[in-house]
This record gives C-alpha cells, structure tokens and sequence, in this order.
C-alpha cells in the first residue's frame, strides 16, 4: 500500500481543527515535499522526520514522498504533525499497521533522535479528540495537561519507537494521568485594615462579578484590596476551569495542570501594548483580558497607561470575546473577565486628602483624569474612594477584620442565587433579562431618575446600578430590591463624577 491517512489536530485560537495527513510513495528520484499550507517550521518537518525514522531503526523510503496536510486553506504551524507524518511514513511503506491508525490521533514534534517533545496546545487537542470519538497519543510532557479533558483515551509517549511498538501490539503506551488538583494560598481578606466601605465593595464586586475601579491616594491599600479578590469568588466549574485552562494551554506560556480549577489573576504592567492586552502576532495568541478568562484583570495605575490599550478594552468588557483579525488569519479568544482598576485621584495623589499636601492645578488634575475616556469609565459597575487610614487603625492589636472564609460564604450563597434564578451572574444580565430581575418600586424608580440627571449618567449606567442593586439584595437575602439596597448601588457610582473628561 503506498498510501496512508493519519488523524492530527492543529491550532487555531483555542480551538483544534481536524487535520487529516495524507502520505504518498510514488517512484522516482528520492525526494519529499510537504503541501497543505505549511509554514517554516512544519516544511522543515522533513529533515527531523527522516533523521528519526532512521535513529529509531526504521527504513526511511528510498521514494518520491508526497505528504498533503488538509484541509488545504487551514495554515499549518509549528512541529506539532511531526508525528502524525512520520507515522504515515511507516504505515504508506508497510513498517507499521495501516488499520491501527484509524481509530487514533497524534500530535507531537520529534527531534532527530526520535524524541517525543511537548507542544502548545495539547487541552484543545484532547478535547476536539474525544467530541470526534477517538483515541489521543501525545508526548509524555502533555500527558498530564491532555488527561484533563476527560472522557478521551489519551496514551503518552516518549520515543517514535514506542508509539510503533503500541500500534503493532507489542507494548501498549501507558494512559496519561492527571496530576491532583491542588488550591494555591490565596491573600487574606483580614491583612486589610480598617476600609470597611472598599471591604464590601470587593464583597459586592465578588458576589455579582461587577467590574470596579479604586480611587485613592498612595498606599491606602489600593493592591491590597484587588488582590483579595480571586479568594472571594466562588469556585469555577468544571466548563469554566477547562475554558480557562485551554487559553493558557493555546498562549505558549504554559498550563500548570495542578492548579488548573484555580481562577486566573492577571495583573500585566502599565507599559504593555494594546496587542498585549488584547492579543494578536502574526500566529494570533490571547492576550491578557482571554488569559484572565473566568477571573480577575487588574490595572494598577489606569491614568498611566496608554490611551490606545485602554480603549481596546471597550468591546470585551461588553460582549466577553475578543476577535484578533489578521491579513492571512484571525482568531476568536473568550475574556469574560472581572476588571479591577486603581488610580490616584491627581498626578502627585493626594488630592481630596485632609493632609492638604497636593499642589497639583486644576488643569493638570484634569489632564491626569482625562487620559481614561468616558465611556471606559461607564462600563465599571462600582467607583469606590479608598481613603488614608489613620495610623490608630493600623495598630497590630487593632481588632481583626473579617477573613477571606467569612466573607467568601456570603458571596457563594449569594451567587448561587444569581445562578439559580437567570443561571448567570447579574453583570452579565442583557436589558430585558435586567428589567425582569432588577424590578423597582414607583418611588425607587423616581429616585433613580434622580440620581442619573444629577450625575449626568447614562442609560448603561443606569442599568448598571440596577444590577449591582440586585446583588446587594442577593447579599441580604432579598427576594426584591429595596430602598436602602438602590441607595447604596447609587452611592458606588458617586466616585466617578467629575472623572470624566469633557470631551467624553
């Protein structure tokens, strides 16, 4: 039999597309070409697949060898069909059994020993394998990472010799296994003093998954804060976590596949690109909002960075994807992410601070404010002024606040509700579902009508507030909002007024 079709996976965005091999030996002069859209490093598949089929004792074919990858029009990266061709190689020129190869998917590169090495990617692949109902062979590096898509026969392998010994039936591979999940240490709630207002803020922001700007001078406790808040929120799903995982199996920066239930927390620096945040390159890979996927972005500094990167932020923080269009390719990556933000309220800090030690004009208060646009600021539910603590209540016999647990309990129970009732959290109520959940008395509705015409808010904004009014009502364990539960959703937008810029 000259000819052999193997099953491989390739990469694109978070997904695995099919790619079927299709080896051809034909006479005439020694020679082998690779068609099917390959780039560089899948044309150069050729030498580390003939240098491994020989150091592994195998007879490389003295023929005209043809390899087509297809689809056609789907670009091929990377050394991850290595594998895949050499092992059509062997089947189209009988040194291995054609039949055992139908049933089977392989992904990995080779090195000209016949090594089997890791690749990105290998989560998406599992996955895409067990929805087509085959069996997965990867490198013994993925097996862990491969083994988390469950309901998927996912088999490691650490040479080209021992993927061949399995297909004759000589010594079956072993199956991949996951290693124990395992919960970092997450910061606790109580290493925050004092800040009672900004404590249930974050507890609000947790219970709803609201986004949720700081405002406040140097070292009041701005970080502090936003890093407590993955410890807050509820355990991811299975769905979830996979999601999350596959994101950073597909970013090149690795998965650790023992921590993968945890919810991510990014935090990139105020210099990153918007192609940073956002994602791109020549092969599109996710940026920092796709790999805090189902957990907490945070921006320190927001006036610092630049206006460009910011402004990317505008669409994901409404529709939850992120499409990254190139001239040859694009690539849809998830970012149902939870924005957490921190400003000073003035170029020196401490503006606003009883200490009276800002010096900054009122014109380059306002340059500082404006560098975040309008509409940025109106898509973040809650804009809470952290103050200075005075020093009595940073004391070590000060009385303990409440830890991470305590309050964690009360956000779980209270999303659980949200779950329940839309089987969602209340921020990503659309407008019909927030007129249906977010119901206000006659006198509520006249009260919320005022407090948008005095802040000059929008209708976002407005149904904003709804939202985060039900969720002060699921913290309390109401079934309808009340007068007090608006009142407070209102007094977490009163921080934003005079940040917008004029112009916005």
């Amino acid at each position: 039999m000259n000819l052999a079709l193997v099953h491989s996976r390739a990469r694109s965005g978070v997904r695995a597309p099919a790619v079927r091999v299709e080896v051809y030996l034909a006479g005439g002069l020694p020679s082998m070409s690779i068609v099917g859209l390959p780039e560089a490093a899948v044309r150069e598949a050729k030498d580390r697949v003939r240098a491994a089929i020989q150091c592994a004792q195998f007879e490389f074919p003295a023929r005209r060898i043809t390899v087509n990858l297809a689809p056609a029009d789907l670009p091929k990266e990377g050394g991850r069909f290595d594998l895949a061709i050499a092992l059509g190689i062997l089947a189209a020129s009988g040194q291995v059994p054609l039949q055992a190869l139908n049933d089977h998917e392989f992904v990995g590169e080779l090195g000209l020993t016949g090594e089997l090495r890791a690749i990105d990617g290998a989560l998406p692949a599992a996955l895409a394998t067990a929805q087509a109902g085959r069996r997965l062979i990867v490198p013994a590096g993925n097996g862990a990472e491969a083994a988390l898509a469950g309901r998927v026969e996912v088999r490691t392998a650490r040479t080209l010799l021992e993927v061949c010994a399995h297909l004759a039936g000589r010594k079956s591979l072993p199956l991949a296994e996951a290693v124990p999940s395992v919960r970092g240490n997450q910061p606790d709630l109580a290493d925050v003093r004092g800040q009672a207002h900004a404590r249930r803020a974050l507890e609000i922001a947790a219970a709803g998954g609201h986004h949720m700007l700081l405002i406040g001078p140097p070292g009041c406790g701005k970080t502090l804060l936003a890093s407590r808040l993955p410890g807050l929120l509820p355990d991811a799903s299975e769905a979830e976590a996979l999601e999350a995982a596959a994101i950073a199996s597909v970013s090149g920066r690795g998965l650790d596949p023992a921590r993968w239930r945890e919810r991510p927390f990014r935090a990139p620096h105020h210099t990153a690109s918007a192609v940073a945040l956002i994602g791109g390159g020549a092969q599109p890979r996710p940026g920092e909002v796709s790999m805090a996927h189902h957990g907490v972005l945070f921006l320190d500094e927001l006036p610092e960075w630049e206006r460009r990167a910011l402004e990317v932020l505008r669409e994901p923080l409404e529709s939850g994807v992120v499409t990254v269009s190139r001239a040859a390719r694009s690539a849809e990556f998830p970012a149902r992410f939870q924005l957490v933000a921190a400003m000073n309220p003035c170029p020196c800090g401490w503006a606003g601070d009883a200490c009276g030690r800002c010096r900054c004009s009122s014109e380059s208060i306002t340059r500082y404010r404006g560098r975040v646009s309008g509409p940025l600021l109106d898509r973040i539910d809650l804009h809470v002024e952290v103050a200075r603590l005075p020093p009595s209540e940073l004391r070590p016999d000060a009385p303990p606040a409440e830890d991470t647990a305590t309050v964690r309990t009360r956000v779980v129970a209270a999303r659980e509700l949200q779950l329940a009732r839309g089987g969602k959290p209340n921020s990503q109520l659309g407008q019909a579902e927030t007129a249906s959940t977010c119901r206000l008395s006659a006198g509520d509705h006249m009260l919320l009508e005022r407090a948008v015409d005095s802040l000059q808010l929008s209708a976002r904004s407005m149904h904003r507030i709804m939202r985060v009014a039900r969720t002060i009502a699921d913290l309390a364990g109401e079934v309808s909002i009340g007068t007090t539960h608006l009142t407070e959703a209102i007094g977490l937008r009163r921080a934003a007024r005079g940040l917008e810029p004029q112009e916005a």
